[in-house]
């Protein structure tokens, strides 16, 4: 670096834009969903060497937003910072799916009736658990609520998502009757 003062390091300048995102607070959650969490998941930068100043710094994060927020309100909160911060940036925005809400109808009505029927346990609906697939099925109203009713159910799982996930083999028989049951239900018989 021979002339550290004629060059501008993506680095240096990029940091406290990416510590406001990261300190950022969202929202403060709601009585479904925690608050909404930014999260860098990685940042790259330069080639390697001890003295050359990088042309460029690459940075990805995720979003888990809840109910609260929208897409595209998240999209101009995160583009404001970086403008704030006076970067130079290109973002590619990659959706996964938004978080919904299920109103409870025949389908959570079936489900809880099934699992008390073959379990006794009384069931809590819940929006916790991480991530849900659900949202590739359940379209917004444009108000956070869904179209279609969705509801999540499997085996109590304590290693998901761990090298050793597994289910336990007692627990199969049950779950089956619960989606029998649950089928009975809505097909009324």
């Amino acid at each position: 670096m021979a002339y550290p003062e004629s060059v501008v390091n993506p680095i240096h300048t990029a940091a406290p834009a990416l510590a406001a995102l990261a300190n950022e607070v969202w929202d403060a959650g709601n009585a479904y969903y925690p608050p909404s969490s930014l999260q860098i998941s990685n940042i790259q930068s330069g080639t390697g060497a001890s003295n050359v100043v990088p042309g460029e710094l690459s940075a990805l994060f995720n979003i888990r937003f809840n109910t609260e927020q929208t897409e595209q309100g998240l999209r101009q909160r995160i583009e404001g910072i970086l403008q704030q911060h006076q970067l130079d940036f290109d973002i590619q925005w990659q959706l996964s799916g938004p978080p919904f809400l299920t109103e409870q109808g025949a389908l959570s009505a079936a489900v809880i009736d099934a699992i008390k029927d073959e379990t006794g346990r009384l069931t809590e609906l819940s929006t916790s658990g991480g991530t849900s697939d659900g949202r590739f099925i359940s379209p917004w109203d444009g108000d956070g609520a869904a179209l279609v009713e969705v509801v999540e159910l499997g085996p109590v799982n304590a290693t998901i998502h761990k090298v050793n996930e597994c289910v336990a083999v007692d627990d199969l028989a049950p779950l089956a009757n619960i989606y029998t049951g649950i089928t009975r239900r809505l097909l009324g018989r």
